[in-house]
């Protein structure tokens, strides 16, 4: 089977080595003195982003480790790639918890706690297809904004010396519900920026995360299952380890109010039938290109078990929420490409009157209460607080595709 790790480093990220590592040591010395003997708590620790955060900051030794998922599975495969990893700091006092950062049960353990003086927040719906009618939209929304609108309230009466929460490159010019879910999560939390230290991070599609289409690739291939993807859509990628580290620098050495993003050129860009390709090529397989799902999925079924042809499905991206390219930052922000060498830096965010705050959220509260309210309406009401949110509704989704 592939090495996954060192196929990205090869064909997706062409780097050898994580490129904040230069950023890491010129740091080591201030990110040891800001870990070491801490308390950190990590919501949303078991998923790929979240687990890349705990392997970054486990070797300045906090003192303990708390962390919170939703996935009891996920959270016992975390333990268990911890505990099994030579040379790895695993503090005395770790936990983990599987429950919602939004179930009273987490408020009990934070009051007894009484704090962390690290959080770091990674639970979210990061889908795209998670937005296919009002009843995805809403779980969607209750997730990434009215769920963390009430942890910084516990976050304000028990002040964190360093908080972070991952946001998206989805989140810059959004034209797509998630997206613009997490622009809106970054307006919400910076309104908190002067109560508590607040930074966060937008960056790119981390390569074979947990969901991802390319984490799929291998799934279909153990299934003997046709590769699918669009050829049309680039993306920038990071590693998994990578996406650890950038939040991890963004958290602990970024100021409050600051958004941190990776220093990425568009000639860095990738589509995924390319990665599909080169995955293929590298098992020692001969891509063979269909012109349809059905064409795919027969030749699938009918190939051989020492078949070196494998098939896949390439399309023009049609469906609904798709950006045919990414971007870190808009016209208008703030930028400081100077102070780290792998990462830029939004500056002097601009914080929302708590009143606009308070009138949105009581919108979008009376809406979800509302029986008959339909996706179109939360569009409307996104666009009304982000009037960059560019959404096209085409009657398709992701779901829809293989």
């Amino acid at each position: 089977m592939i090495n996954v790790n060192n196929f990205i480093a090869k064909h997706i990220t062409h780097r050898s080595e994580s490129m904040f590592l230069k950023d890491i040591e010129k740091n080591r010395a201030e990110l040891t003195k800001e870990i070491e003997g801490r308390s950190v708590l990590v919501i949303g620790g078991a998923g790929t982003i979240g687990s890349s955060y705990i392997r970054a900051i486990l070797p300045f030794k906090p003192s303990k480790l708390v962390v919170v998922d939703i996935s009891e599975n996920g959270l016992t495969e975390l333990t268990r790639d911890l505990r099994s990893t030579y040379g790895m700091f695993v503090p005395e006092d770790y936990r983990t918890y599987p429950l919602s950062f939004a179930d009273p049960i987490f408020e009990k353990i934070f009051r007894k706690e009484g704090g962390f003086d690290i959080v770091a927040n990674f639970s979210a719906h990061k889908h795209v297809r998670s937005e296919k009618d009002n009843f995805s939209v809403e779980a969607l929304i209750e997730n990434n904004v009215l769920k963390a609108r009430r942890l910084m309230e516990l976050l304000a009466e028990f002040t964190p010396k360093h908080f972070f929460c991952v946001s998206t490159d989805k989140a810059a010019n959004p034209v797509n519900i998630m997206g613009c879910s997490k622009k809106v999560m970054e307006e919400m939390i910076m309104s908190y920026s002067n109560k508590f230290k607040v930074s966060t991070a937008r960056f790119a599609n981390v390569a074979f995360s947990n969901g991802s289409l390319l984490a799929g690739f291998i799934d279909r291939l153990m299934k003997r299952q046709p590769l699918s993807s669009p050829s049309d859509v680039k993306r920038y990628f990071v590693s998994p380890d990578e996406s650890g580290q950038i939040c991890m620098l963004a958290c602990i050495l970024g100021k409050t109010g600051e958004i941190f993003f990776p220093k990425l050129g568009e000639e860095q860009m990738m589509t995924f039938s390319s990665i599909a390709d080169r995955f293929l090529e590298d098992l020692g397989y001969k891509v063979k290109y269909c012109k349809s799902e059905e064409e795919a999925r027969k030749f699938a079924f009918e190939m051989g078990e020492d078949s070196m042809e494998y098939p896949v499905y390439y399309f023009s991206s049609d469906t609904t929420g798709e950006k045919g390219f990414e971007e870190f930052y808009i016209e208008g922000e703030k930028l400081n490409m100077e102070r780290f060498s792998s990462l830029g830096v939004i500056e002097d965010y601009s914080i929302r009157p708590e009143a606009e705050l308070k009138e949105f959220f009581s919108k979008m509260t009376a809406l979800f209460e509302r029986k008959d309210f339909e996706k179109k309406d939360v569009v409307e009401l996104l666009k009304e607080f982000i009037p960059n949110f560019e959404h096209e509704e085409k009657g398709k989704n992701l779901d829809s595709k293989m």
